[in-house]
């Protein structure tokens, strides 16, 4: 193997390290985003393209989270749609748990807040069981929701 083959390699390797690095260190926030987005696609009782659709666009445009391919994000927010269909109590406290490890970085909790409430509105409609749920995420989040005219 010539030294250009081993550093190409090398380089390659690296590249590798630092994506899966991360994956590890965002890992909790896309686990957050995706447990506010079940939260308040399901508060109206339905789940809209337009909402799964906005969600997808998000994690797409976030910088810490566009390391994750596409079948990821559905897979994480599959997983709180299961729970919170399954069993509504323990899936919401699932879902408070994921969105709680945001609480201490107050930057990516109002970027959830507001991830939540683009996806909430993205069907053209904020209804007062979606405007319930977003709330409740502020609080979770140690927010004033009227920071986001809730």
């Amino acid at each position: 193997m010539s030294f250009d083959n081993f550093l190409n390699q090398l380089k390659t390797k690296a590249s590798e390290f630092k994506t899966e690095a991360l994956k590890y260190k965002n890992k909790d926030f896309l686990n957050a985003a995706m447990a506010g987005s079940a939260l308040i696609a399901m508060a109206d009782g339905s789940i809209s393209a337009e909402e799964k659709q906005k969600m997808i666009k998000f994690i797409e445009s976030n910088a810490a989270l566009s390391i994750f391919t596409t079948s990821d994000v559905i897979k994480a927010f599959q997983d709180f749609v299961g729970q919170l269909e399954f069993d509504k109590d323990i899936g919401e406290a699932k879902a408070y748990q994921a969105m709680g490890k945001m609480k201490s970085n107050s930057e990516a909790s109002r970027l959830l807040v507001r991830m939540i409430i683009a996806i909430a509105s993205s069907d053209g409609v904020f209804d007062g069981d979606e405007k319930k749920v977003a709330v409740r995420i502020a609080k979770e989040l140690a927010l004033d929701p009227s920071e986001f005219e809730l």
